[in-house]
């Protein structure tokens, strides 16, 4: 029992324990009494206590029966022995007073509250019994025209109260200072940054505002609090890997909006463009809604059975002619951990072979290899919550606030705080420009940048002593190798500040807490497994691991990259990152699964391209992955497919590797199942059906499951539920996860079998007993060593925060508007070398092959370097990148690709880009 005493306050009498999160009056109140005990105008949770509308006004004594202090609660501490009144006649007095004032300058016919059942302001005024107001005002509002200009949301200026909550949203939880209040008194009005139209203003369309307005003068286009909803669905955003709460508003089965439940352990009432905005290709009219088979190169429509036949023949048929390894099988990071789990068994199962794998290959494959080797876990260490008690952030190859901008946002403000930033990058990007080291460093250097800071950091002997000698194994033979790296070529090769590494370096070592985050900047390099080994070392020799805020934390490029790979879709590991070589692993499946389990480790992506190429591999099925135009040198990629005897796509739209597919099958999206996803932070959450499948598709477990069956396995029908205490049973770190047990938070794995989860990894030992430092010396990617003389430039890519990968998804919303194509980002003096202005087209090539995009001259790249994104196949970018890959894990190395650039016509676009693959529908 503790020894802690317990703290007391009391609330209109009665005594309540003060806890650790009752930081405010208000707050204490709310937890034991509701939300409604204490009304509240200008107060949101997820922005800090403001105290502008003294709607909250309490009574507050020090002492029983002693004089009282009306306080504004939001921002008044609650302390030991308080006598907290929260109702009697002078609040009320003072509370009806207040709202009266806010009334007058609000339309008292505003439209909005006769059909907003969820409108602050009036569920204010009904509860203190306020119909009207008493005042005169010199004039009732000012009739502000009601700005539509937005994609996404409207301004409608004279129903707003001049709370704030819009302003302090947007400065507080995005960090974007889009709106502010301007004029005063009855002229005063919320502006945008350009003083214009809402849809001008360099919003980012995060719905904060939105999310917080207390009277919808700032609103969604796609308005659920103004229309009376059938039912509201809680869910699990289906883009990046933050894995953000979703609460989707249904309407006549369609889905009419989607906001932020209340409650949320991930994003706190926050989201992105992408997660709030654009769901509307759910339902696109381009969305595949039955099976096509393709005969005499044309697609047709079938019915499911014949499809599922037609596969099965085909399937028996390569298998007895060339056996099971002939088949391979490409998973999807956009399907739930219990389709991708049904997935491996049906290859590994039914079908006999290892040949499985994801897009976790080409993301953080060489993140889980070196954390693996050097942890013994190869996921993120902490979670995301530890960014409040960090003190320092590192951001190596990262874009977080376009990629992955809940939580771009919340380093973002902790950097606007006054925390320390470092960043690593060849980009400025945003939080680059915020960053007290930028380290511009050129794409294929970072095993040489980090080799320098940890040089500086044990030359000035500031390592954790203890925690080498406690806690890794390796260190002599360690220190003796990065000693004698040479610094001044290092900063050469890098070409960067050798004393600006040096301060970066130390600022990392000495702060209390540092945490570090990666994303495919780090992995898509041929050094890439090596360069997240030198990372662990970073953090191990500094303490920097097993505690609130540090650690080593990966941003997952897709939403559930993690629980694809937790779930066995790789060719070496099954379920459960058991090695699928050895004889115990496999008595092990063969087991659980009732069949004898293939013993040969599978192909990787790249490896089933050669093959097809080769015609060792003639049949692939994919899910949800459009390879020729994500994977790298897109002719290579169309090549295998073409070579194919059976190529079957599952699919939410005819992609342009659907177009190449000679069977089709129409899944769902995330709105229209049931599931897990596994986010960044190892957090199982669950994704519930918001509205059925479209007619004529089905959940891609489903269709998984259906052929299992067709192929004769003994899988019972899908559900949801019934797969995921599977999982439980077979992987380890699952072993306590029910649906039940997941709730509305989710829970971090591993998960205990009591149901007690993990926030934060390595806290007294690592998997492997003690961390292993490594050491590797820096050497040129082989890309840049062969081609550097023809090929000068350095490519490199990444998204833009309005589209998701492919864009796939987005680019049926209305984010093409935002934008709708892709740039090429040339610095200054290599546009002039080649005669580039803003505007023109350039031919960016190598080797591979060429494509034609505007450019930008900018100095956001550094020199030598140019950069694009990859989200429209009108451009199809990776034409153009080669087929260097990571020498560990054999992910693609995107970020370096030597390239040439050239200025031509408008009318050459189209010339190089024909429009091949198309294949007819019937």
């Amino acid at each position: 029992m503790s020894s802690e005493k317990r703290k007391i306050a009391y609330i209109d009498g009665k005594p309540y324990e003060i806890g650790p999160n009752h930081t405010s009056v208000l707050n204490f109140v709310k937890s034991y009494l509701g939300e409604k005990k204490v009304p509240t105008l200008c107060d949101d949770p997820n922005l800090a206590p403001y105290g502008a509308c003294r709607v909250c006004s309490v009574e507050v004594a020090l002492v029983k029966d002693g004089p009282t202090k009306v306080v504004a609660s939001c921002h008044t501490p609650v302390g030991e022995n308080q006598y907290i009144f929260t109702n009697n006649e002078n609040l009320t007095a003072l509370r009806k007073n207040i709202v009266e004032l806010v009334l007058t300058d609000h339309p008292m016919e505003c439209g909005t509250c006769e059909v907003n059942n969820n409108c602050e302001l009036q569920d204010v005024a009904n509860d203190l019994g306020i119909s009207d107001h008493r005042y005169n005002t010199p004039k009732q509002h000012k009739g502000i025209p009601r700005d539509t200009s937005h994609d996404y949301m409207r301004m409608n200026l004279d129903n707003c109260i001049n709370c704030g909550r819009c302003v302090r949203a947007c400065d507080e939880i995005q960090g974007s200072f889009v709106l502010t209040m301007s004029g005063r008194g009855f002229e005063s009005k919320i502006t945008t940054d350009n003083d214009a139209l809402f849809g001008d203003s360099s919003c980012v369309s995060c719905g904060a505002c939105a999310h917080t307005c207390p009277t919808d003068a700032i609103s969604d286009v796609y308005q659920s609090k103004s229309v009376a909803v059938d039912k509201k669905v809680r869910t699990t955003c289906s883009y990046c890997g933050v894995g953000c709460n979703l609460e989707a508003s249904i309407k006549d089965n369609k889905v009419v909006a989607i906001s932020t439940p209340k409650e949320s352990e991930v994003n706190a009432g926050h989201t992105c463009i992408k997660g709030r905005y654009a769901f509307g290709f759910y339902d696109h009219p381009d969305r595949l809604k039955t099976p096509l088979i393709k005969k005499n190169g044309k697609f047709e429509e079938a019915s499911w059975d014949e499809a599922y036949d037609f596969i099965k023949k085909e399937l028996n048929r390569i298998t007895k002619e060339s056996g099971p390894d002939a088949v391979a099988g490409i998973s999807s990071a956009r399907c739930t951990n219990e389709e991708n789990y049904v997935f491996q068994k049906m290859i590994r199962a039914a079908i006999g072979t290892n040949n499985i794998d994801c897009c976790a290959r080409i993301c953080h494959s060489p993140t889980a290899w070196g954390m693996q080797q050097t942890f013994g876990t190869g996921a993120a260490t902490n979670s995301t919550e530890d960014i409040y008690h960090a003190d320092l952030f590192m951001v190596i190859g990262a874009n977080p606030t376009n990629a992955h901008p809940v939580t771009g946002a919340k380093i973002k403000q902790q950097v606007m705080k006054g925390k320390k930033l470092i960043v690593l990058d060849p980009i400025t990007t945003e939080l680059a420009k915020l960053a007290d080291y930028h380290i511009k460093l050129r794409p294929g250097t970072n095993v040489a940048v980090l080799n320098m800071m940890l040089h500086f950091i044990l030359k000035a002997n500031l390592y954790d002593k203890d925690f080498v000698r406690d806690r890794t194994e390796g260190f002599a033979n360690f220190i003796k190798e990065i000693e004698r790296q040479d610094m001044d070529h290092l900063a050469k090769v890098a070409g960067v500040d050798k004393q600006l590494v040096k301060e970066a370096a130390i600022a990392y070592a000495t702060a209390k807490n540092s945490m570090e985050f990666h994303g495919l900047g780090v992995t898509e390099q041929e050094q890439g497994s090596k360069t997240v080994m030198l990372i662990a070392d970073l953090a191990m020799i500094t303490g920097n691991i097993g505690r609130k805020g540090v650690g080593v934390n990966p941003l997952r490029g897709q939403n559930n990259v993690q629980g694809a790979a937790d779930m066995g879709c790789q060719p070496h590991q099954g379920a459960g990152y058991f090695e699928v070589a050895d004889e115990k692993v496999q008595n092990f499946y063969t087991e659980k699964y009732g069949v004898v389990h293939p013993t040969k480790a599978g192909l990787k992506i790249p490896e089933m391209f050669d093959g097809a190429i080769n015609k060792e591999v003639k049949a692939v099925w994919i899910i949800g992955e459009d390879i020729v135009q994500t994977d790298p040198n897109s002719a290579h990629v169309v090549q295998a497919m073409n070579s194919l005897e059976l190529l079957v796509v599952q699919e939410i739209f005819m992609s342009e590797t659907a177009k190449l597919a000679t069977v089709v099958l129409p899944g769902t999206t995330f709105l229209e199942k049931n599931g897990t996803f596994t986010n960044t932070e190892r957090r199982i959450q669950r994704v519930n059906r918001a509205v059925p499948p479209l007619p004529g598709t089905k959940t891609d477990g489903t269709i998984v499951t259906d052929m299992m069956q067709k192929l004769g396995f003994d899988q019972p029908e899908y559900d949801a539920d019934q797969v995921l205490a599977e999982i439980a049973d077979i992987v380890p770190f699952f072993k306590g996860v029910t649906r039940e047990r997941l709730g509305k938070m989710g829970l971090q794995w591993p998960v205990q079998e009591d149901g007690t989860d993990t926030q934060i990894l390595h806290k007294e030992t690592f998997k492997l007993g003690k961390g292993r430092l490594k050491n590797f010396d820096w050497k040129e990617s082989t890309e840049i060593e062969t081609n550097k003389k023809e090929y000068p430039l350095i490519l490199t890519t990444s998204r833009v925060l309005q589209h998701y990968n492919a864009a796939t998804m987005t680019r049926r919303t209305s984010n093409i508007n935002i934008v709708s194509e892709d740039l090429l980002l040339v610095h200054p003096n290599d546009a002039n070398k080649r005669e580039l202005n803003t505007g023109d087209i350039g031919r960016l090539y190598s080797g591979r092959g060429e494509v034609a995009l505007k450019v930008e001259v900018t100095d956001k790249v550094k020199e030598g370097i140019v950069f694009t994104t990859f989200h429209f196949p009108e451009h199809m970018v990776n034409m153009v990148t080669g087929h260097g890959k990571d020498e560990e894990t054999m992910c693609a190395e995107y970020k370096v690709s030597a390239v040439e650039v050239q200025k031509i016509s408008n009318q050459f676009k189209t010339e190089i880009k024909p429009k091949e693959n198309q294949a007819e529908v019937n």
